[in-house]
C-alpha cells in the first residue's frame, strides 16, 4: 500500500520539476539571446569589409570566424537575429490581431456570418503559405513592409480557428446565457465577455507564431526575395553563405543556424510552460 501512494507522488513530483527546469533554460536562453541581438550590434557593430580577413576560421579574435565579406560572423550574426526577431514579432502581433478579430466575429455572431469566415480561412490554408509569401514580396521585393505582411498574411488562419473554438466553447457557459436573458446585444457580449477571455489563448498563440515567423522569414530572405541584401538578418547571412560552404567555410551557415535553432527551442519551451498553466494536464494522468 506504501509502494502505490509513493509512486504517484514521485511522478508528479518529477511532472512538476520538469516545467521548472524547462522554463528557467527557456528564460534563460532567451534573455542571453535578446540581450545579444540588442547590445553586440550596439557595441561592436559599424565593422566594415575587410578583404584581408575574408572566411577566417573561428578562433579567439573572431569565435564565429568571419564571413566572405571579412565581417565578424559573430557581429553579423546577432545583428541578424535582432533583423529577424524584430520582423517575427511585429508579423505574429499583425497575424494575431487580425486572426483573433476572424475568430471572435466567426464563433460569437454565428450563422452565415461564420460559414462565410470559416471558407475564407479554409481558401486562403488551401493555398501552400510559403508560396503565397513569396507572391506577396514578389510584388515589392526588398520592402521591410512587403515581408512583415506576407508572414501576417499567410499564418492569420491558425489563430482565427482556435479563438473560434475558444468563444464557441466560451459561448456554453452560463455566464452568457444569463447575459443573453438580461437582453444583452451580440455586440456587448463579444466586448464585455468574450473578448477579455480569449486574451491569454491570442496572447499564447502570437509566442508560438514568433519562431515560425522568424523561419519563415529567413526561407524568404535565403531564397533572396526577402529583406534587401544590405540588411543583416540570418537569412541573409545563409544565403550569403550559401556558396561558401562549398569552398570549406561551413562556420558561416553553422553558427548562425545554431542561433536559429536555440532561439526556436527557446521560444518553444516557454510558449510550452505556458500552455501548460493555461490548458494544465489531467490529474489522472499523473497515475498512468
Amino acid at each position: 500500500m506504501a509502494e502505490q501512494t509513493w509512486k504517484p507522488a514521485g511522478r508528479a513530483g518529477v511532472s512538476r520539476a520538469r516545467p521548472h527546469t524547462r522554463l528557467r533554460a527557456s528564460v534563460i536562453a532567451l534573455a542571453l539571446l535578446v540581450l545579444g541581438a540588442v547590445l553586440v550590434p550596439v557595441l561592436l557593430g559599424g565593422q566594415g569589409v575587410s578583404y584581408e580577413e575574408i572566411r577566417l576560421a573561428p578562433g579567439l579574435a573572431h569565435p564565429f570566424g568571419t564571413d566572405s565579406n571579412g565581417r565578424d560572423l559573430f557581429v553579423q550574426s546577432m545583428s541578424g537575429l535582432r533583423v529577424s526577431l524584430l520582423v517575427a514579432a511585429f508579423s505574429a502581433l499583425v497575424s494575431t490581431v487580425l486572426g483573433s478579430l476572424v475568430g471572435v466575429v466567426a464563433g460569437g455572431l454565428g450563422g452565415w456570418t461564420d460559414r462565410l469566415l470559416m471558407r475564407l480561412v479554409d481558401t486562403v490554408n488551401s493555398v501552400p503559405h510559403l508560396l503565397l509569401g513569396v507572391v506577396i514580396v514578389a510584388l515589392y521585393r526588398g520592402s521591410l513592409v512587403a515581408v512583415i505582411c506576407s508572414i501576417a498574411l499567410t499564418h492569420w488562419t491558425t489563430v482565427a480557428r482556435i479563438v473560434r473554438s475558444e468563444v464557441l466553447s466560451l459561448r456554453q457557459r452560463p455566464h452568457i446565457d444569463a447575459a443573453i436573458a438580461g437582453g444583452s446585444s451580440r455586440t456587448r457580449i463579444l466586448r464585455r465577455h468574450l473578448l477579455p477571455a480569449i486574451v491569454p489563448q491570442a496572447a499564447l498563440s502570437a509566442v508560438l507564431l514568433v519562431p515560425h515567423a522568424v523561419w519563415h522569414e529567413t526561407a524568404l530572405s535565403f531564397l533572396g526575395l526577402g529583406l534587401p541584401p544590405h540588411l543583416a538578418s540570418i537569412g541573409n547571412i545563409l544565403g550569403d553563405g550559401r556558396d561558401a560552404v562549398l569552398l570549406g567555410a561551413w562556420w558561416i551557415v553553422l553558427f548562425p543556424s545554431a542561433l536559429l535553432v536555440i532561439t526556436t527551442l527557446a521560444v518553444s519551451g516557454l510558449a510550452a510552460t505556458w500552455r501548460d498553466r493555461i490548458v494544465p494536464r489531467r490529474r489522472s494522468e499523473l497515475s498512468l
